[in-house]
């Protein structure tokens, strides 16, 4: 009976302990370089950035003069990617990174709340607009 119990005080501990290695992710904001909503930029045209990680969100207003919103992101330094066949992929947002290799996470991009047919890199920005990229699995 004790070495019945001990093994199943074992098998629990075990469970216990694969569960929450599991469930837990690093938390991202830790590298984030923007943890409060700011304002970045200046030039002619304004709009509005939401980033959203995970339970958290930070709102920008950017003020560019470049033509799409990936060249006013790049040049502010909110976004970091690779050049792909596809176009931009965003690797980092705010200090961020999606790691799709490691996590199955990648930034997903939203104009006016809708999931955007087009990347950052071919999408012209339109005074006033709002855009999000989400952290996302």
């Amino acid at each position: 009976m004790k070495k019945t119990n001990r093994i199943l005080s074992i098998i629990m501990i075990l469970t216990l302990l694969f569960a929450l290695a599991s469930c837990s992710e690093e938390n991202p904001w830790e590298t984030a370089k923007y943890t409060e909503d700011t304002s970045l930029g200046e030039g002619a045209t304004t709009f509005t950035l939401i980033v959203e990680v995970l339970e958290h969100s930070v709102t920008f207003t950017v003020n560019t003069d470049e033509k799409t919103v990936g060249d006013a992101l790049l040049k502010l330094g909110v976004i970091e990617g690779v050049d792909s066949q596809y176009g931009l992929y965003m690797k980092k947002v705010n200090g961020v990174l999606a790691d799709y290799d490691k996590n199955q996470r990648y930034w997903a991009f939203y104009i006016n709340n809708e999931y955007a047919s087009s990347g950052v890199d071919l999408t012209e920005i339109k005074n006033g607009e709002t855009y999000k990229l989400v952290y996302s699995k």
